[in-house]
């Protein structure tokens, strides 16, 4: 995946995530919850990663 790619897929695990989340605690469902937290950290991930990515990208560009 391309930088950009990782930052709107993370961006996307981030939104569903909470909302599974959300969801598990007003339904009193813990494995929803759970999860909903393992997809916001795989969001996260990916976000991260994109971003490492152009940071990369940026150092190679400069030399």
């Amino acid at each position: 995946m391309g930088s950009t790619s990782d930052k709107v897929a993370g961006a996307a695990n981030k939104v569903a995530g909470k909302a599974k989340q959300a969801a598990g605690k007003a339904t009193g469902n813990d494995k929803l919850r759970a999860e909903g937290k393992g997809q916001e950290v795989k969001g996260k991930v990916q976000t991260a990663s994109g971003k490492a990515k152009d940071a990369v990208k940026g150092a190679v560009d400069r030399m």
